[in-house]
């Protein structure tokens, strides 16, 4: 390793105390029972007008994992969560790691296709999801799957308000074939004893379309993600018992990490507003007075431009951290400019178990003058950042290339693909597959992707999965898709298509085609219908040319 990355110049952006050594537990359910332990009747859980104590939520999770054991699921067996923010994902996710199990966060946005991929690559035998997502699109994937266990949770329990604004929908019936996540909870179980996790024990399978096109499993331990989270703990302090407000969805890695583990870790009150919707997080705010929040670039955008948001919103933060998605320079100082917080820029991948690199309380993010672009921040202590060439090499401080992260929060690989790992992870180390540089004092900057990922309001897409839906249309005859810049969404979703001889089709048929068939952040807005694709003289289409077009 080159001396001037060995040497970890931005240790001097650091202070003392974000120097320090910490000695976290081997796991958030660790730092979850000291909570318990010192604080048993203080909020754990805040949902609208509904309060869960920290007794309270260990008590019901403690029968979830004593369900789950009575039927059948083992330590190691893998327990599948697709839930929005909601304390039901919170007490299955506690429930699943006292039994011993491995949870599998999926997105609730995901279709039945995407679903039954991670179902079958994961060998799920647990599913815990929304009774509605069960009824209308779960049920047949579950059943050409591995799982074995099903528990649904009813959003609207939990809470009286009913805001219709996000929670706009009626009860579902109760399921023959499926058991309710809060009977089971509230039946008193005891939980099945198992051993408490070990730090390099598996704690998550995040899936995620990382350096390459194919979805795979990142092995989150739970070591790690205590790890990062007592970072966050001791890098963006607030105090202990202070109120974390999930902007960032708990699916992701963002949200599992900087909000409720963090919020453990400092026993802590995490308020939940089932999805995001501007007026009701501004709501909480005002309700909540959290001291911290992290979020992407989009959500702040929202926030800013509601009609109802004041200063006073924003009055009761002490940290407010954005990641996932590009932070423009100016809606920094514009956001400060009109509501007096700083957004505190960061950089992580889900294979690094959220962040790597953030901006020090004690410091503002330098903007790259050649560039415009606003620095991530600078890596933790125990982590070493390198910028590398094609073949692995330093590069000198200040020239671009890939990101390359060592440290204890860096997965071992990805689930089921050894191949892959040793790629992905050479000798231990993530290649990112992202493109930068590092300054002369620390700053490491993010200035594009080394491959095609699209990165649409902090969610990655990759383009040949889009493709694939575009050419099962029986119009379509080529298809290629490119992220091009937006405003709100940092990167949007375009399709080039070229038509089958005398097939005609419309646009935004085939725009609506795909999002009856893809998440939401996923299907493309734009569809240009062009006579021919370009092509290199092998014939495989030059999505670069199309990008640039764009």
């Amino acid at each position: 390793m080159s001396s001037v990355y060995a040497a970890r110049p931005w240790l001097g952006r650091l202070s003392e105390a974000q120097r320090a050594p910490v000695d976290p537990p081997a796991g958030v359910l660790q730092a979850f029972r000291a909570a318990v332990a010192r604080a048993p009747g203080r909020t754990a859980l805040a949902y609208f007008d509904g309060r869960l104590a920290y007794d309270e939520t260990d008590a019901l999770s403690d029968s979830v994992a004593g369900h789950l054991a009575a039927r059948g699921i083992a330590p190691g067996d893998r327990v599948a969560i697709m839930l929005q923010n909601t304390p039901h994902f919170v007490i299955a996710l506690l429930g699943a790691w006292k039994a011993g199990a491995v949870v599998v966060p999926l997105n609730p946005m995901y279709k039945g296709g995407e679903v039954a991929h991670v179902l079958a690559d994961a060998g799920v035998g647990a599913l815990i999801c929304s009774d509605r997502a069960w009824e209308t699109r779960l049920r047949e994937c579950a059943a050409a799957s591995p799982v074995r266990v099903v528990l649904t949770a009813c959003e609207l329990d939990l809470q009286t308000r009913g805001d219709t604004r996000v929670l706009g929908f009626e009860r579902t019936p109760p399921a023959d074939d499926a058991d309710d996540l809060l009977g089971v909870a509230r039946a008193g179980l005891p939980a099945p004893g198992c051993p408490e996790p070990a730090a390099d024990d598996v704690a998550l399978i995040s899936y995620t379309s990382g350096t390459s096109g194919t979805p795979k499993g990142a092995m989150n331990l739970h070591g790690a993600l205590a790890y990062n989270a007592e970072r966050q703990r001791t890098g963006h302090p607030v105090p202990e018992g202070a109120c974390y407000y999930a902007l960032a969805p708990l699916f992701h890695i963002t949200g599992m990490v900087c909000e409720l583990a963090a919020c453990f870790a400092n026993a802590g009150t995490l308020a939940l507003t089932y999805r995001f919707e501007a007026g009701v997080v501004l709501d909480a705010f005002a309700e909540h007075r959290p001291a911290y929040t992290v979020g992407p670039s989009t959500a702040f955008m929202a926030l800013a431009a509601h009609p109802a948001v004041t200063r006073d919103h924003f009055a009761s933060f002490e940290v407010i951290s954005s990641g996932g998605a590009p932070l423009p320079p100016a809606l920094v100082e514009g956001f400060r400019d009109r509501f007096g917080p700083y957004i505190r820029n960061g950089y992580g991948l889900t294979e690094c178990t959220a962040p790597c690199a953030a901006v020090p309380p004690e410091h503002e993010a330098p903007v790259d003058p050649a560039s415009g672009t606003l620095s991530v921040g600078v890596p933790g202590p125990d982590t070493i950042v390198r910028i590398v060439d094609e073949k692995g090499d330093d590069v000198p401080l200040g020239e671009q290339g890939e990101i390359a992260v060592r440290g204890p929060q860096v997965v071992p690989g990805y689930w089921g693909l050894p191949e892959a790992s040793a790629e992905a992870f050479p000798d231990g180390e993530l290649r990112t597959g992202d493109i930068g540089f590092m300054d002369a004092d620390g700053w490491l900057y993010v200035v594009d992707r080394k491959k095609d990922m699209i990165n649409a309001s902090g969610f990655k897409v990759w383009p040949r999965e889009v493709e694939d839906v575009l050419y099962t249309h029986p119009a379509v005859r080529e298809a290629a898709v490119v992220g091009v810049p937006d405003a709100y969404r940092g990167e949007t979703v375009r399709a080039y298509v070229s038509l089958r001889p005398g097939a005609e089709v419309a646009p935004g048929e085939l725009s609506a085609y795909c999002e009856q068939r893809l998440a939401a952040y996923k299907y493309p807005r734009d569809v240009t219908v062009l006579p021919e694709l370009p092509k290199t003289t092998s014939g495989k289409i030059l999505r670069r040319e199309l990008r640039s077009q764009a």
